[in-house]
Parts: C-alpha cells; structure tokens; sequence
C-alpha cells in the first residue's frame, strides 16, 4: 500500500506542478500578445504596471547571455526536486515541504522553458514605485516556496525528519506481517 500511496502522490505532484507551468506560459503568452511593442499598462500609476521584458540574464539580470549554464543548471535543478519528490514519504508530514517543491519546480519549469525555445525569459511585472526588477509569474513561485523552504528547514523540520532513507522506512512488529513478506512497509 506504501508504494501505491507514493506514486499516487507523486503524480499529483506532477500533475500540480504542470498546472502551474501553464499558469506561467498562460501569462507569458498574454504578455507577449498584449505588452510586446506596446507602451507599459499602468495598474497603479507610480507604483505598479505591467511591462514587456526580455531577460536574457538571471535574477536582476546578472548573468547575461548565458544561456548554456542556465539550461544545464536548471535541468539539474529540477531534476533534484523531482528526485526529492520521490523520495519523500506520502505522509501528512511532509505536505508542506512537498507543496513547496512542487511549486519551485513549476516556477523552474517555467524560466527553463523559455530559455530553451526563446532564449531568454519573458519578463512582465514591474513595481515602479520600488524600482523592483521586472519579474514573472515563474519569478513569483520560485521566491515564494523558497522563502517557505527556508522558514520549513529552520522551524518545522528537525534534521531527523529529513533523514528520507529512514522516514521511508517503518519498522512493524513481525507478528503483524505474514510469513515469508518483508519486514518493513514504506511511507505507511
């Protein structure tokens, strides 16, 4: 049941994660049908407005033009928390760390998708009022879950919990099992 109840998990992982890269593209596809050529939308004249923008660097466009070391870089980065996501066991105790992970990897899906067929990144929310750099959708959950990951790590999980090999790994009394059946059960 314990490995049943993971890959359903991860599926809907999955499932969630490409979601919210449609989210992202969605965005981007009105960004660049709306904005691209045109003078910037003013939402909140002096404080916020949408804006068109083609980042070919990282974040605060540090980095320009690199678009190789962007690709391998966030290829490996998703793979990691695809990785993650498999390993994590499918209990209530770890939701909020795999909701987190699920949406950095939408938001890196996101920026690594239009690095591979566009070369840079659409770029379209802009706070004028804090001179903020233009940023995304994609932008937006990479920030937001990894600020989450960091207060996870520093105030939920103790360093126990994120020992995966053992979390996956419930020991049962062998009385409970039937002969001849492994003596462990995963993420029950």
């Amino acid at each position: 049941m314990g490995k049943k109840k993971r890959v359903i998990f991860l599926i809907t992982d999955l499932l969630v994660m490409a979601a919210l890269f449609c989210v992202d593209r969605f965005t981007k596809v009105l960004t660049v049908r709306y904005l691209k050529g045109n003078d910037p939308v003013k939402i909140i004249p002096g404080v916020f407005e949408l804006r068109y923008l083609e980042n070919r660097g990282a974040a605060f466009g540090m980095l320009q033009d690199m678009r190789t070391l962007f690709i391998v870089v966030g290829g490996v980065f998703i793979a990691v928390i695809i990785f993650f996501l498999i390993m994590l066991p499918a209990t209530m105790k770890y939701r909020l760390l795999r909701i987190c992970l699920v949406i950095l990897g939408a938001g890196a899906i996101g920026n690594l998708y239009d690095r591979i067929t566009l070369n840079y990144v659409i770029d379209f929310l802009y706070f004028i009022y804090i001179d903020f750099p233009i940023f995304n959708v994609a932008d937006i959950f990479v920030t937001v879950s990894a600020a989450m990951l960091v207060i996870l790590f520093l105030f939920i999980y103790k360093d126990e919990d994120l020992d995966l090999k053992k979390a996956n790994t419930v020991k049962v009394h062998s009385s409970m099992i039937p002969e001849g059946e492994d003596k462990t059960d995963e993420g029950k």
